[in-house]
């Protein structure tokens, strides 16, 4: 059997396989209140019978200033914690482990009256200039992350991620680009610009018992940012906190795109993190073809496949998959759907 088609054991989590459905924000929740829709159990229960091993939940703001925008899934009071239950319990029922990424936007807030960020310094001319966050108020934010673990503990999710990448609230700490602050939080070193996303580890592997990973970046784009080096030495410290997982993207602190986007760009940095750091890895973006895929997989690039668009392109994406690559060992959901796997 393909090793994208085999099942993965840890400690605190069980796979059938290696694909993830990454996170994706659906901008659905009408009544603005952070709970989960009709729309959210259909949306994520077709990919658990699309065969997915792993379902994310798209970014879920931790409190209701960090929405990025009013339309957002959130996870900041126990009023959300009924329907996530249930959401819960539907991929379980259909076959598949499901997680819930724990996000802050910071800076990119879109729709609230006021946004807060390490510095007061705009994502760009469209939005606004976010409030500096005092120390009591990143103190206040640890705990808002805190939190939102118990409730994802209470609605019993297998494994939760924290957002450090993309240029959200996290990703705005780590980098000396947005982050001017000469307090211990700040650009005095690599350390003080870290100090905010360890202590949100350690307060999340306390309050969550399964198992947590962090998405992060490889490189920001940015000139004077994080460096490659600098984010070598954060996945170590992540290591030394003992996340099991680094899912890792590109992008997103500054309003700039990449120069080269290719399938699997940015694997590279998750193989790096992989083979240097030791640490297990996810890797994102621009992976529909099967064939690439499997490769990555196969070669040891990364332990887990990460597919966004192609998930919403493709419900049925493991599926195909399986007829591209002629996995015959593999297994769908049930009889009448294994009758889609012949030609």
């Amino acid at each position: 059997m393909l090793k994208m088609f085999q099942s993965y054991e840890s400690e605190k989590l069980s796979l059938k396989n290696r694909i993830v459905m990454a996170p994706m924000c659906m901008y659905e929740v009408e009544k603005e209140d952070g709970i989960v829709t009709p729309f959210h159990f259909t949306h994520y229960g077709a990919r658990a019978l699309g065969g997915v091993g792993l379902i994310i939940v798209e970014a879920s703001a931790v409190t209701k200033e960090g929405r990025i925008t009013k339309n957002d899934v959130g996870i900041w009071n126990d009023d959300q914690i009924p329907n996530l239950k249930e959401l819960v319990e539907h991929v379980h029922d259909l076959g598949s482990k499901i997680g819930i990424q724990l996000a802050h936007a910071g800076r990119k807030a879109q729709d609230e009256p006021v946004s807060y960020a390490p510095s007061a310094i705009a994502f760009s001319e469209e939005y606004q200039t976010p409030q500096k966050l005092n120390y009591d108020e990143i103190k206040e934010t640890v705990q808002k992350f805190k939190k939102a673990a118990e409730r994802a503990e209470k609605a019993n999710f297998d494994m939760v991620e924290i957002h450090a990448a993309h240029g959200y609230l996290l990703n705005q700490f780590l980098s000396p680009v947005t982050n001017k602050r000469d307090d211990g939080y700040g650009q005095n070193s690599l350390a003080d610009r870290f100090c905010l996303l360890k202590e949100v580890v350690e307060e999340v592997k306390q309050s969550f018992s399964k198992s947590v990973w962090v998405r992060i970046s490889g490189t920001d784009y940015v000139e004077n940012s994080t460096t490659e080096e600098e984010f070598r030495q954060i996945v170590a410290w992540l290591k030394e906190l003992g996340i099991d997982v680094l899912h890792v993207s590109s992008g997103g602190l500054c309003n700039v795109k990449p120069t080269k986007v290719y399938p699997g760009y940015q694997t590279k940095w998750a193989t790096l993190f992989k083979k240097e750091i030791g640490i297990p890895v996810a890797t994102v973006g621009k992976l529909g073809d099967p064939q690439l895929a499997s490769f990555i997989i196969e070669d040891e690039q990364a332990d887990f496949l990460a597919l966004g668009r192609p998930l919403l392109r493709n419900p049925n994406w493991v599926n195909e998959a399986a007829i591209v690559l002629n996995e015959k060992s593999y297994e769908p959901y049930n009889h009448s759907y294994k009758r889609g796997m012949i030609e």
